[in-house]
């Protein structure tokens, strides 16, 4: 018998069902339309996908799962490589050692970790044993962990060596794991885990809707929210992503994301797994480099690439130069992607960046798959197993086409994808799932084709001079400027308006933030926006606050005390 499997079972094991619904999306990846009328989600009460498949996938086939590039761009050689077999075999002697430390089905499990094999193993070990994880970024303040370890109710840390400290002196309410160092006082080894028994018996079924992540959002506009995802919600889920990403078994998937964002969990381990495809990483240096991804790409036969359009803007700026040749798709997350960035990686390497849309509380819910032109300025179709409506967000009701509402997921057929709920905030969930449908609190607008194209967040709207304003479509114009490489556009108080817009400028290479660039930017709004879309205001900041993802930090923003200000001189 399976080991997730019960005496009741269908004649189909868990891995079967998984593996036909996975093929019915492979079998239809060029064909949007027929995807969506042949795709159901898999019914699964009972699954553990690092049992029920990770495993089942190791035991039968040879071959890379992951490849961690070397550091700083180094060539191909100093890559570590593991296979399936490897890593089946390595995250069960850790799912043994840490249920001898005491580990037990639902215990919260806070990770903090680099792009190294440790991250995999652990998160293989973790889903095995029931445990609900709690991925952090490296770069967290103390402040901030001492909050997510507090509402997470986390019962065990397994941390970088390096970063310990950030926790400050025990005794702590958790059992520290220290990787790749010596541990602190009090805190165990992770490499004690290698003496491991190899083989691992689960002590019970997996339910399919029993907790596994609870991620925290990235908090661009109010404090983060804790979004707890269940064993089908991301593993099943993310076969759209797997779809909208263009992933095919023996690809290799490379994914500029670092462990700690949903989005680690979405392209640099669900999607290309449940592809059967390598996994490729970068180290952060290597990720913030656009000429050192720009060698990966061309070294270690790239075959899909997801990265938000900050990396994609880089890259261009440092020269895209000849396309790599095994590069098949490519595709943009974390915000919405401007078309003359699209058009500029067509221009040079004859292939169609793909816009796409998800959030931290779903998977990938809209997207342009491969198969057609994506429309510029898109976001794309919704994505098999989801039906997208756009609401008035006063009334609740449907809205034409061509006009703004808020997206939401019909829910009379509640797709796979979708967060169980807010884990410490019972209320919000309730709002959130009102009325038959999850409420995304972003703004788009849908044309006839059912194309979607992004407007804004529905907190980051602003009302100036009686318009409301989304710093997003200011922020697009501001880009088309050549003495801008970003912007970012917050409200500030104004006497007449209420509101004005202000922008936050990072000046292009061989551009100086002073104030003929200020009147160039000023001059460009004037000429391309109505008089109550104008941004008044303009500060130059060498960078601007983002989530690995890409998304601006407008909080952070609107924190920030002002520095030297530009603002727009009165009409003559």
């Amino acid at each position: 018998m399976h080991q997730n499997q019960t005496p009741s079972s269908p004649a189909a094991s868990p891995t079967e069902v998984f593996r036909a619904s996975r093929d019915l999306l492979l079998a239809h990846g060029t064909d949007l339309d027929a995807a969506h009328r042949a795709f159901r989600w898999p019914g699964l009460p009972l699954f553990n996908w690092a049992l029920d498949w990770f495993d089942a996938v190791a035991g039968a086939r040879d071959g890379t799962a992951l490849r961690l590039a070397g550091a700083g761009g180094a060539g191909p050689a100093d890559d570590v490589t593991v296979s399936w077999s490897e890593l089946a075999r390595r995250s069960s002697q850790v799912a043994n050692w840490l249920r001898a430390l005491g580990v037990r089905r639902g215990d919260p499990v806070m990770l903090l970790l680099d792009n190294r094999v440790p991250v995999w193993e652990t998160m293989l070990a973790a889903i095995k044993l029931g445990a609900v994880m709690i991925p952090t970024y490296t770069t967290a303040t103390p402040a901030e962990l001492a909050d997510r370890a507090a509402r997470g109710g986390v019962r065990f840390v397994v941390a970088e060596a390096a970063l310990a400290g950030r926790f400050g002196p025990g005794p702590h309410p958790w059992q520290g794991i220290a990787v790749g160092g010596t541990p602190p006082p009090g805190w165990a080894s992770y490499e004690d885990a290698r003496s491991a028994p190899v083989r691992f018996d689960p002590d019970g079924p997996t339910r399919a809707d029993d907790p596994l992540f609870r991620y925290f959002t990235s908090g661009t506009t109010s404090a983060p929210k804790m979004v707890e995802h269940t064993h089908t919600s991301y593993p099943v889920g993310h076969l759209s992503g797997m779809y909208w990403n263009g992933v095919r078994p023996g690809d290799v998937h490379l994914n500029i994301s670092a462990p700690g964002w949903a989005k680690h969990s979405w392209s640099s381990f669900f999607v290309p797994w449940n592809a059967e495809a390598t996994v490729l990483a970068l180290d952060s240096a290597t990720a913030s480099d656009a000429g050192a991804v720009l060698e990966v790409l061309r070294t270690r036969e790239v075959t899909t690439f997801c990265a938000p359009p900050t990396t994609w803007r880089a890259m261009i700026a440092a020269g895209l130069g000849p396309r790599p040749a095994r590069l098949r798709e490519a595709v943009a997350a974390g915000e919405p992607m401007e078309a003359a960035l699209a058009r500029a990686v067509r221009e040079a390497w004859g292939i169609d960046v793909r816009d796409g849309f998800g959030q931290t509380e779903t998977t990938g819910q809209i997207g342009n798959p491969p198969g057609r032109p994506p429309v510029p300025g898109s976001m794309g179709r919704a994505l098999p197993g989801y039906r997208m409506v756009v609401l008035d967000p006063e009334t609740g009701q449907e809205v034409p086409d061509g006009v703004t509402g808020e997206l939401c997921v019909d829910l009379a057929e509640r797709p796979a994808g979708l967060m169980r709920g807010y884990a410490d905030d019972p209320d919000r969930t309730a709002r959130a799932f009102a009325g038959g449908h999850y409420h995304t609190g972003d703004l788009v607008v849908r044309a006839p084709d059912g194309c979607f194209s992004y407007v804004s967040r529905a907190d980051d709207m602003f009302k100036s001079f009686d318009h409301r304003i989304s710093p997003l479509e200011l922020e697009r114009v501001l880009l088309r400027h050549p003495a801008v490489a970003d912007a970012a556009v917050v409200p500030v108080p104004d006497p007449v308006g209420l509101w004005a817009a202000k922008a936050y400028v990072t000046p292009a290479d061989g551009h100086t933030g002073g104030a003929a660039t200020a009147r160039a930017v000023f001059a460009l709004v004037r000429e391309e926006l109505p008089e109550h879309k104008w941004v008044r205001v303009v500060e130059f900041a060498p960078d601007l606050p983002r989530t690995r993802s890409g998304k601006v930090r407008r909080a952070g923003l609107k924190d920030r005390a002002p520095g030297a200000e530009f603002r727009m001189p009165a009409p003559c």
